[in-house]
Parts: C-alpha cells; sequence; structure tokens
C-alpha cells in the first residue's frame, strides 16, 4: 500500500541524519512524495521546513508534493 509508504520514507531520512549522511534533494522530495501518498500533510511541510534548516532549497518536485499532499488533506489554504 503506497499510502503506508511515509512511514518508511522518514525512517530512512531519520536513519541518514542519525549516520551522519547528508540527506539531499532527492532523498528529501522521495520522503515528502511519500506524504503525500500517504495524506500526510503535516509531515510534508515539515519536511519542506527541514529542508531550509538543512540549507537545502526545495525544487519544484518538492513543493509540487507538498501542495498536492495539502490538497489530498483538504488543506487547501495551506496549500
Amino acid at each position: 500500500d503506497k499510502g503506508a509508504e511515509w512511514q518508511g520514507a522518514l525512517a530512512l531520512l531519520i536513519a541518514m541524519c542519525r549516520a551522519v549522511l547528508k540527506p539531499d534533494h532527492i532523498s528529501y522530495n522521495t520522503a515528502v512524495s511519500a506524504c503525500e501518498k500517504g495524506i500526510q500533510w503535516q509531515r510534508a511541510l515539515a519536511l519542506l521546513d527541514a529542508m531550509f534548516e538543512f540549507v537545502l532549497e526545495p525544487t519544484a518536485v518538492s513543493y509540487s508534493a507538498a501542495i498536492s499532499a495539502c490538497e489530498k488533506g483538504a488543506q487547501w489554504q495551506r496549500a
């Protein structure tokens, strides 16, 4: 079930940070997209914030997935 993949994606991203590996745009975009599929709009937006904290400028893919997550979560005003 693709809706449950967000948990694994977030766990992998957290593991990368703990292992002193620097997640890149691809890592974050994958996690944001997984959150979008799981209708986890809060987590998707939190990941966008985390990208800024790690000095990674979100890409069009990042924003598109976050907007879609907000849409699926009926949070259109946050999009």
